[in-house]
């Protein structure tokens, strides 16, 4: 039998064979068999950031961008004021989808290669009393970095402020524990670094911050704390959840607590992204990033300064080979991406890396 394509994205993923039959049975959205499974989901997605005592988790239908934007409807208050750090592409959809409700928005800029800096931000937030939030993307997917997430809540803490926290390609393989850092809102997905498929989004709100939610959002379907509540009181959600895609994350969360949670899950993802930088620096190629901002979820690298380059001429052939690198760009220069993260360990990174290497040659970027 032939192997499927192996995702060298950030989502999609590619997914272990435990998954794909866990959406072979048909759910009732009311049915109290998949109650069960939202309540199971729910709680221990709370276990991986230790939150139990401090926030809810609230699901939500749709890809992960789709709970950003329900995130900052629900937590900024519509005459609240939100800073975006912006340090690369997912940034600048934030304060895009940020200012496209209606909420008062502006954005620190950082260059892509650098992380966001605290201090600048205390400096801003000294400057701006009217900010209320702070809106940050722990690992910014545009580049690979990975911004300080635990300095950046300090900052926030010490200065009152709100934080909104994108932990879209980083919950689940970076630590992220709720008991030592403050944040109002987390946001992450079912499709990222859990490896389940993509439907489903969600949302840690700190406890405390419910009640003050209500009646923020101008949206029906994206409106937080109405589902919260909903859920709360029934079990249900409030509308037709994606239910093959629940019973995936069921499977998935199983598979992570089996593996080792999120420790163990880091460490592969490590292993991965060093066996592709080695790989992949053996061929020529260069990242983008200094290892010291790399996180091991997906790696830019400068495009070959060759003139037979064309970057969808490697993937059309290291797809041949079967590995999908993430097309297009999204960084200033000309760089092309490749994830780390799936279910996937050593072995695949290795079959990539040879697979890039017999593409490079193919379309005569590398000597035959």
């Amino acid at each position: 039998m032939q192997r499927d394509p192996i995702l060298l994205t950030p989502g999609p993923l590619t997914t272990t064979l435990r998954t794909k039959q866990a959406m072979l049975r048909d759910w009732g959205s009311w049915d109290a068999g998949f109650n069960a499974i939202t309540a199971r989901v729910c709680t221990r997605l709370l276990d991986i950031v230790h939150g139990h005592d401090s926030h809810v988790l609230v699901p939500l239908q749709g890809s992960g961008t789709f709970s950003v934007e329900a995130a900052v409807a629900t937590l900024v208050p519509r005459d609240g004021q939100v800073l975006v750090l912006d340090n690369g592409a997912y940034c600048k959809r934030a304060l895009r989808l940020t200012t496209m409700m209606g909420r008062r928005a502006q954005a620190l800029r950082f260059a892509e290669d650098q992380a966001v800096s605290p201090q600048r931000l205390r400096e801003q937030l000294a400057a701006d009393p009217g900010i209320s939030h702070v809106l940050m993307v722990h690992c910014e997917t545009g580049t690979g970095v990975e911004n300080p997430l635990a300095e950046v809540a300090r900052v926030c803490e010490e200065a009152g402020k709100g934080l909104i926290v994108d932990a879209m390609s980083s919950f689940a393989a970076l630590p992220i524990d709720a008991r030592s850092l403050r944040f109002d809102a987390l946001i992450a997905a079912s499709g990222k670094c859990l490896e389940g498929v993509p439907g489903m989004g969600f949302v840690f709100i700190r406890r405390a911050l419910l009640d003050a939610c209500a009646g923020n959002s101008q949206s029906l379907a994206m409106d937080l704390h109405d589902q919260q509540r909903y859920l709360a009181q029934t079990g249900q959600w409030r509308f037709t959840p994606p239910t093959h895609v629940v019973a995936a994350l069921d499977e998935t969360l199983a598979q992570f607590i089996e593996a080792g949670g999120q420790p163990a899950r880091l460490a592969r993802y490590r292993d991965n992204c060093d066996a592709l930088v080695q790989g992949l620096s053996a061929l020529g190629l260069r990242p983008f990033l200094p290892a010291a901002l790399q996180a091991p979820i997906i790696v830019t690298f400068h495009a070959p300064a060759h003139p037979a380059w064309r970057f969808q001429a490697l993937y059309e052939a290291t797809r041949r080979r079967g590995f999908i690198l993430y097309p297009g760009k999204l960084t200033d220069v000309e760089t092309f991406r490749v994830g780390c993260i799936g279910a996937i360990g050593r072995a695949e990174m290795q079959q990539a890396v040879q697979a890039v290497g017999e593409a490079m040659r193919e379309i005569g970027v590398l000597p035959g």
